[in-house]
């Protein structure tokens, strides 16, 4: 009966990246490469893309949370934990990726998570986009060439969830859509979410 301590990742980093002026104006052709800086946001910016619900609801059962930003300044504290969580933290840096693929029990609660590289200017509170995600040239998809993302990138896609399952992979599990709207309506998903993340 030990105690079972899981850690979620919230994705600011994202919120920051889908923000007006960012890395999606990019990606449209409104802006040019100046979007692809952008400010780091906080957990109070969160919506349908960084995973909104997700947090709440994780929050609400009571789970501890640090920002990708707090991860980034101190990616050894994921050695206090027994289980890392990631929502829809689609862009990370290179000390978050090297952390967290190195922990022994990640679970993906979203697909696409770990897609992009940023790096981060402290002194301006910023991100940039490094690497993935067409940038910087359109072969790249995953800027990490991550095989676990790449295998469960597709899922992104499916965001009813009516054939959800956790899907192991090396050194965790991943759930096969993107449970953004199911995840306040979905009673048995939400069960299942409350009893996976605390054994």
């Amino acid at each position: 009966d030990e105690e079972v301590t899981p850690l979620v990742i919230i994705p600011t980093f994202t919120a920051s990246a889908y923000a007006p002026l960012g890395f999606y104006d990019y990606y449209a052709e409104r802006c040019g490469e100046e979007c692809l800086t952008t400010k780091i946001l906080t957990k109070e910016d969160l919506d349908y893309n960084s995973s909104a619900n997700g947090f709440k609801i994780l929050d609400l059962l009571g789970y501890n949370s640090i920002s990708d930003l707090e991860l980034h300044k101190n990616p050894n504290i994921l050695n206090n934990y027994d289980k890392i969580i990631f929502l829809h933290n689609e862009y990370i840096t290179k000390e978050m990726f090297n952390a967290v693929t190195s922990h022994n029990n990640i679970i993906f609660l979203y697909p696409n998570a770990i897609y992009a590289e940023v790096e981060i200017n402290l002194d301006q509170n910023e991100i940039t986009l490094i690497k993935g995600h067409g940038f910087p040239n359109e072969s790249i998809g995953n800027g990490f060439d991550y095989e676990v993302e790449e295998r469960f990138h597709d899922y992104e896609y499916d965001s009813v969830c009516l054939d959800w399952e956790f899907i192991e992979f090396e050194n965790g599990y991943a759930l096969n859509c993107f449970p953004e709207q199911q995840i306040f309506q979905n009673a048995v998903l939400l069960k299942a979410l409350n009893i996976s993340f605390v054994i």
